[in-house]
């Protein structure tokens, strides 16, 4: 057995780390992003109407979502948005809503053994250094025209909770019972469950159906008067169904930052705020609105900072007769305020040069010129941060050759989601005592890296390190964080084993620890020059 010998030299270092880098001969690129070391990069994860969790065991759907969040990784993503409560029910432990049948094919019935998917996905994101965004949809209870729901789902107590439309069962939004108990929800995930964010998406009212009205004239009668408005008043309606929700978001808001500060609060509004001729203010498009037709005021949730980001649904072309994407994309660009952090919420298929289901497919891969054009737009735009795309399942079917081409031309190196510095600004400290030594595994031989947690001042005691990042350089290269190019690797314990060495080379590392704000740290440094003999 050779014997091993490491020569060490020391600088000061923090780490950041990422396996994700990629390289690209690829003629047209997506331009970079203003700030290139911070962009939002997300992904929804839909779990409404899908059977590839309940036709799998728990251990195959562990494998199943590990695989998932694994490609998500090597792509380029950086946060996902995954559904946890799809219709009143649940992708977790929950002792308010019973399991989802989207888990298992019925609702009520618990997973057999019994596991934690969001739990589970959790660790799994945090390992990797992605962002875990818990999306629930708070009105919508149910969705199929037969009530096939389980004995503990909220209907079976309070029947009286909820109101009947197109067949589906939906919260009243006007009962202040039903915000306590979306309330009970959201505080119950936050308090048990590391997540990064809450995220509700366009389902507040229910979409108009003609011929058809929301059946919720009673619950405006009695409650109007107390909010100051007419109970005999058509117009005043629909400013009742826009202060309960208001009333709704306020409240989850302020009942997050009580509990963990630095869990962010967000919403993936319909793309359309209010039209130009509903008011002047609006956007040069015609379509339905969030503000009129699904009482949602999202201009007033940014502009009073109830919410953190916003993922308006920019799913139409560049072009599009009734709701142009360059249009609305500048319009939502003008209109957001800081803080209050502004992602575009982009549709994979109708970002294709082509239609999806033509006869002869598209391949971005080959033609990209829509996809890249929105990227960019979005990109150039001062006030955007990132964009999040529709849907995970895409990416990891390489449909249409989405995922090649992310890597390829638009997430040619790694990114950490952007800071919320407005929340909190005070960075982790250096970690300490960065040192290492190499080990043997098998044929392979690697270096161990090993730190202590930085020291937490009075202002971080509720703040924990979220993950480490790890830059690594070799001789003759510039030590510059700022170039996620040598980001290698991110992880959650304070420690890794680089096998990537060649004997008589010199690599430097630097390590940083990055809390939930996503600030990063003060760099601490080491260079090491390995010896085999």
């Amino acid at each position: 057995m050779k014997k091993i010998f490491l020569v060490l030299s020391v600088l000061a270092l923090m780490v950041s780390a990422t396996s994700c880098k990629t390289s690209s001969k690829v003629a047209d690129k997506a331009v970079e992003q203003r700030d290139a070391k911070h962009e939002f990069r997300g992904a929804w994860i839909q779990t409404a109407w899908q059977d590839r969790y309940q036709n799998k065991s728990p251990e195959a759907c562990r494998k199943y979502l590990s695989q998932l969040v694994e490609t998500l990784y090597q792509t380029g993503f950086n946060a996902i948005i995954f559904q946890v409560r799809p219709e009143g029910d649940a992708f977790y432990r929950s002792s308010y809503e019973p399991w989802s049948r989207f888990l298992t094919g019925q609702q009520g019935k618990a997973p057999q053994p019994e596991w934690d998917p969001m739990e589970y996905l959790i660790n799994l994101c945090h390992e990797r250094g992605i962002e875990f965004h818990a999306w629930i949809n708070p009105y919508r209870m149910y969705m199929s025209k037969n009530f096939n729901l389980s004995s503990n789902h909220l209907y079976r107590q309070h029947p009286e909770y909820f109101v009947v439309f197109d067949e589906r069962l939906y919260l009243n939004p006007g009962l202040p019972e039903s915000r306590a108990w979306i309330r009970s929800v959201v505080i119950d995930i936050v308090k048990r469950y590391d997540v990064d964010a809450i995220h509700m998406d366009d389902y507040f009212y229910p979409y108009p159906v003609a011929g058809k009205e929301f059946n919720d004239i009673a619950t405006f009668q009695a409650y109007a008067p107390q909010m100051g408005f007419n109970a005999n008043s058509r117009a005043d309606l629909g400013n009742f169904r826009r202060r309960s929700v208001n009333i709704l978001i306020k409240s989850v808001h302020d009942d997050i930052r009580a509990l963990k500060p630095w869990v962010r609060f967000g919403i993936s509004p319909f793309g359309i705020y209010r039209n130009e001729k509903s008011w002047e203010g609006g956007s040069k498009t015609n379509g339905t609105q969030c503000y009129d037709d699904l009482y949602a005021d999202v201009l007033l949730w940014a502009q009073s900072g109830w919410i953190d980001y916003v993922i308006p649904q920019l799913y139409w072309e560049i072009g599009h007769k009734a709701a142009d994407y360059t249009t609305l994309c500048s319009w939502w660009a003008k209109n957001i305020p800081s803080p209050c952090q502004l992602y575009i919420g982009q549709s994979i298929e109708r970002s294709l040069d082509g239609a999806a289901n033509s006869a002869s497919t598209p391949k971005l891969t080959v033609s990209s010129k829509n996809f890249l054009e929105k990227v960019n737009q979005a990109r150039s735009e001062k006030n955007i941060k990132g964009n999040c795309f529709w849907y995970a399942y895409q990416v990891e079917d390489n449909q249409f050759g989405v995922r090649d081409f992310l890597k390829q031309s638009v997430y040619t190196t790694h990114s950490m989601p952007p800071t919320f510095s407005n929340l909190d600004d005070d960075a982790p400290s250096k970690v300490k005592d960065l040192d290492g030594s190499l080990v043997r595994k098998g044929e392979k031989v690697g270096l161990h890296l090993k730190w202590a947690e930085p020291k937490a001042d009075k202002k971080d005691q509720n703040d924990p390190i979220l993950y480490y990042n790890v830059y690594r350089f070799v001789k003759g290269e510039m030590v510059n964080t700022r170039d996620m190019d040598h980001l290698y690797m991110q992880v959650a314990s304070p420690e890794l084993i680089d096998y990537d060495i060649a004997n008589s080379s010199k690599y430097t590392y630097v390590v940083t620890a990055v809390d939930h704000y996503n600030n990063e740290g003060k760099t601490a440094k080491k260079t090491f020059k390995i010896k085999l003999k």
